[in-house]
């Protein structure tokens, strides 16, 4: 966390937790796992977006990064975001704006499955480049992604599936609740973060924009001929995990600089992305039997 934020530590952590694990419970209430047949029949398409998210988005964060002449502790926050995938709060906001219901979870799934490897093979490659000494035990990742996300997908994917009526009536209530959880929480994400974003000046601020947008429009592209897939592999691709982000962080000490511009991305991010995220639910309310 920043050590200056005026939000402390522990409230920041619990409101996190809190959100991260109510949002998850309730996107595995409305996930019936048959449908993922769908998505296995076509692993070309999930195997371009896992390129999106874990390979060209990092690399476009680096060029970006470089190209700004950033500072070193804010190239490595920024990088730390490229290389963590899977953001929870990614697939509620890609099935909210029209993304394809099967692939969306999956996709959400193998990424949190992923991570627990794709990040310390890219933190070894980063420490040849920086010569650094960062390092990650995999079962910390491991353990975060399970917590985080699968264990609350899970439970209510088997919610649903042997108790459908309970499953019914919490679905919406408990949508209400993420929800109020998200507002409070970017809330305390504004009010801990703004003075550090002001500090880091227009570079850093330009270069999260920009990664984001470029983001975005790899994982468009990516994302196949079908819109709904393309919605969810975009949001995907520039929705990254500040969870894992800064568990690598603090295991390795890294310095408040980094995990500032950690915390900055993910709210710099969140904002940016939500033209698109506007612009895809009001073309799938558009489309033939939208909503």
């Amino acid at each position: 966390m920043i050590e200056s934020g005026i939000v402390p530590d522990w409230l920041f952590a619990f409101a996190a937790v809190a959100t991260v694990f109510t949002v998850m419970f309730d996107l595995g209430l409305a996930i019936v796992p048959g449908e993922f047949r769908p998505v296995l029949r076509h692993p070309g398409l999930l195997g371009r977006a896992l390129f999106s998210v874990l390979v060209a988005m990092p690399a476009l964060a680096w060029l970006v990064a470089r190209a700004l002449d950033l500072s070193r502790p804010a190239e490595v926050g920024i990088m730390l975001m490229a290389i963590a995938p899977g953001a929870p709060v990614a697939l509620r906001r890609s099935l909210g704006a029209g993304g394809h219901r099967s692939f969306a979870p999956a996709l959400q799934i193998a990424l949190a499955l992923l991570a627990t490897v794709s990040m310390p093979v890219s933190i070894a490659a980063f420490n040849e480049y920086y010569g650094g000494t960062a390092t990650i035990d995999p079962r910390h990742l491991a353990r975060q992604v399970f917590v985080a996300q699968l264990l609350p997908l899970g439970l209510a994917m088997l919610m649903r599936r042997f108790l459908p009526v309970p499953a019914a009536w919490l679905e919406p209530r408990l949508r209400k609740v993420a929800g109020a959880l998200l507002v409070l929480l970017l809330a305390i994400l504004v009010i801990d973060v703004w003075q550090p974003i002001v500090a880091a000046g227009w570079r850093v601020v330009a270069a999260i924009v920009i990664v984001t947008v470029l983001a975005t429009a790899i994982g468009h592209l990516l994302g196949g001929p079908d819109p709904a897939t393309r919605t969810a592999t975009a949001i995907s691709t520039a929705a990254r995990n500040a969870g894992l982000a800064l568990l690598v962080a603090a295991l390795n000490h890294a310095s408040p600089a980094i995990n500032a511009t950690v915390l900055a991305y993910a709210l710099i991010a969140a904002l940016t992305l939500t033209p698109y995220v506007v612009w895809r639910k009001r073309a799938a309310k558009a489309a033939p039997g939208g909503g």
